[in-house]
């Protein structure tokens, strides 16, 4: 498998199978594979710490907690994705905390307020591997982070992910990239798909199906839930980070207004 797995990777991106690199996908894959350029990913923000959390006090053990909307997100009845503070630590860390705390193939994310998050894949001595600018790089977490804070979501989607090794050749393998040669729209879709190694998470990746179904419940407070619905994975993806962004709901992707 190994030896499969390196073929595979180091071939020119156009000749890559419509399968992911990982080979552990059983269903019945799509005809073709679609490119796309990268244009939602977003500008890595230039404000300081001090700026997007000066009203924020760090808690004794040094990390800091800040508002944001929690999600859940089910494939059917299945729940793929989960945000959801009661079931999850959302403390964020400084970028020195989070490089202790870190092991090559963990998924990262670095948040900052009205902002998408971005998200990456930790390779070793501050080095992350990540989609930005319709590029995939290889950057120091340090310089990339511009004060962000950050934390470890390897669990925030429910699949099984790959093993670290096979996690990191998926994001090494496609160092260099850019523009029409990538699939994925934002960090986050790139970042999860190199930990799980699901198709769903390209653009394109999966067809869209009315027994397909894909549901998004915002949780605004406890008695506010909006559900969206959607026909892929990556529809999802982006609807949400639009979220995180600005708030605002795309109501004519709604469900029910509330539970």
């Amino acid at each position: 498998m190994g030896n499969q797995l390196d073929r595979i990777t180091h071939l020119n991106y156009s000749e890559l199978p419509t399968g992911d690199p990982s080979g552990i996908e059983k269903d019945e894959l799509r005809v073709g594979v679609a490119y796309f350029f990268s244009d939602e990913e977003e500008e890595l923000d230039d404000r300081s710490q001090s700026d997007n959390y000066k009203d924020q006090s760090p808690s004794k053990d040094g990390h800091v907690v800040i508002n944001e909307i929690e999600y859940s997100a089910f494939c059917c009845q299945e729940c793929i994705f989960s945000k959801l503070r009661e079931n999850e630590d959302l403390n964020i860390y400084s970028v020195k905390t989070l490089l202790t705390m870190s092991k090559p193939g963990d998924l990262l994310e670095l948040v900052a307020n009205d902002q998408p998050p971005h998200w990456a894949i930790y390779d070793r001595n501050d080095q992350v591997i990540h989609l930005h600018k319709g590029e995939i790089r290889k950057d120091s977490l340090f310089e990339i982070s511009n004060g962000r804070l950050g934390r470890i979501v390897n669990n925030r989607y429910r699949y099984r992910p790959l093993p670290a090794d096979l996690v990191m050749q998926n994001a090494s393998g496609h160092l260099g990239l850019s523009s029409g040669e990538i699939c994925w729209t934002n960090s986050e879709s790139f970042a999860a798909w190199c930990r799980f190694g699901k198709r769903e998470f390209k653009a394109g990746g999966e067809i869209h199906t009315t027994e397909q179904q894909y549901f998004l419940k915002v949780h605004l407070s406890e008695n506010n839930v909006h559900t969206l619905v959607f026909h892929s994975l990556e529809d999802l993806i982006r609807e949400r980070r639009k979220v995180d962004a600005s708030g605002i709901l795309k109501e004519l992707s709604l469900v029910n207004g509330k539970e």
